[in-house]
């Protein structure tokens, strides 16, 4: 297969159209000729200052248009960008930095301010002073030959579990996404209101394609129910990328039905998307509807076009074309349809591996009997006998108590079902009778724990009910929405029977 060249599809899109707009990002706007023409002078010094095929340069910054440049400039060399999240602690940025080899980073004034001492090691540019920082003597070097197994970026993962692991992603791996993404309405009139940040993949998998097929990438640095409105309206966007808990919000915001919509296609990935949801999604918004899951190391992929499939919301759809799936038991067993198992698959689509660690990249991987290889997902779910997939929970959230198997994801359906609560979490926490027991941790304003507490475990089964039932104002949640779990356990005071 013919890999995708996104350094020429940039340079091709300039000249073709150098009037139509590349990027807009607050009041700035860049057309697709000044936007070839600044990559290309980016491109240009980062060589100058020896910047070459395989070498890494490193951000950390919130979205805005120099930042679209330089991803652009840095794949225009061939070398990896490896875009880091300013929501990290000093110390894990400190630990990426030196995992990724970078000697530049650029970083905008925030980043420079919180991150201050561990960037002392690294040449630092200023995205928001890039004018000062090119070298307008500098020439571009000749596009190098496109190697499809290069290394095209480094996407840490969220820490959420621990220390951030670089996923290493080829120029294979993203041509894929791109090709792939054509069949879903990319092309040179699309316009992507894009809310989540650069240095996510859930962003990724829409940004790039947007530029790679000549579209239009609006992007918000920062979402906000009212503005993402305004820009919707404003620019009449046809596609957007959305984590569940921004459709949400959309949603609630008392203005949503005044405003005109012309979206075409809406995405959703990264976190648990309720069926309920979904389905108010697609009664209240225009367009279709197509939820992603899968990981950013790859490996088997789901596709759901839920405005297809209104029969199928409580369910993630089903493998991407050429992606193979397998549900398998703890010894390494197929399971029968219908059956909860460790969701395991094959795809063209996966990473070349975690940066510097081949002992973390081999335990990503299950050999089945048969010598092939799967990549783990880590996540629990069923097949039905349509081949789509249920998705239950993270194998390490499951519940293990008195022995029974506790998927935490049916006790959140079933509070979700209740009046007045808009979210819920449910965590396992040490239990002197059981070893583990549920407990809730609920978003429901003006109601009582205790209420819902019993509301929920009549409609549990015995060794599902609730320990206990916590209200909160919010969940805590990483940069692309997902609920962090881990902090709601910690968070938890003591044992309980």
């Amino acid at each position: 297969m013919t890999c995708f060249d996104f350094p020429a599809a940039i340079a091709a899109h300039a000249a073709a159209r150098p009037d139509h707009p590349a990027v807009i990002c607050g009041d700035r706007r860049i057309d697709w000729g000044d936007f070839g023409a600044r990559v290309d002078r980016v491109a240009a010094t980062l060589a100058k200052l020896g910047t070459s095929p395989g070498d890494v340069v490193a951000s950390i910054a919130a979205s805005s248009v120099d930042y679209a440049v330089l991803w652009a400039a840095v794949l225009r060399l061939r070398a990896t960008i490896a875009p880091l999240a300013p929501s990290s602690t000093a110390e894990q940025i400190a630990a990426m930095l030196q995992d990724s080899g970078a000697r530049l980073v650029f970083t905008d004034a925030a980043a420079r301010r919180d991150f201050g001492d561990a960037l002392t090691l690294y040449a630092v540019v200023d995205l928001e002073a890039l004018d000062a920082w090119i070298d307008p003597s500098a020439t571009l070097p000749p596009l190098a030959p496109l190697d499809p197994q290069a290394a095209f970026n480094i996407i840490y993962s969220s820490g959420t579990t621990g220390t951030p692991k670089g996923i290493v992603q080829s120029a294979a791996m993203r041509s894929l996404h791109i090709t792939g993404a054509k069949a879903l309405g990319y092309n040179g009139d699309s316009i992507s209101l894009l809310s989540t940040p650069l240095y996510s993949n859930t962003t990724l998998v829409s940004f790039l394609p947007t530029l790679a097929w000549g579209g239009t990438a609006v992007l918000q640095a920062k979402f906000n129910s009212s503005e993402w409105l305004r820009l919707a309206e404003a620019h009449a966007a046809t596609h957007t990328m959305l984590v569940p808990v921004q459709y949400r919000r959309l949603l609630a915001d008392p203005a949503f039905d005044n405003h005109k919509l012309s979206l075409q296609m809406k995405f959703c990935t990264s976190a648990p998307f309720p069926a309920e949801l979904k389905a108010e999604v697609l009664r209240r918004m225009p367009g279709g509807l197509v939820e992603f899951f899968g990981m950013t190391e790859g490996g088997v992929s789901f596709v759901f076009p839920a405005h297809l499939h209104p029969d199928k919301l409580h369910t993630v759809g089903r493998p991407s074309e050429g992606h193979a799936v397998r549900i398998i038991d703890e010894d390494g067993n197929d399971v029968p349809p219908g059956t909860p198992g460790e969701i395991v698959g094959q795809s063209p689509a996966t990473m070349n591996g975690y940066k510097n660690r081949p002992d973390l990249t081999a335990k990503a991987f299950w050999t089945a009997p048969d010598g092939s290889q799967w990549l783990r997902t880590g996540d629990i779910g069923r097949l039905d006998e349509d081949g789509f997939l249920t998705l239950m929970d993270r194998a390490k959230d499951m519940i293990i108590s008195g022995g029974f198997n506790i998927y935490p994801s049916d006790i959140e359906a079933v509070l979700l079902a209740l009046p007045g609560v808009v979210e819920a979490a449910v965590v396992g926490v040490a239990s002197d009778r059981w070893g583990e027991t549920p407990v809730a941790f609920v978003v429901a304003p003006g109601a009582d724990a205790e209420t819902l507490r019993a509301a929920a475990n009549a409609g549990l089964g015995k060794t599902q009910r609730l320990a206990a039932l916590v209200l909160v104002d919010e969940l805590p949640r990483s940069h692309i929405g997902k609920v962090l779990k881990r902090e709601l356990r910690d968070g938890f005071a003591g044992r309980v029977d």
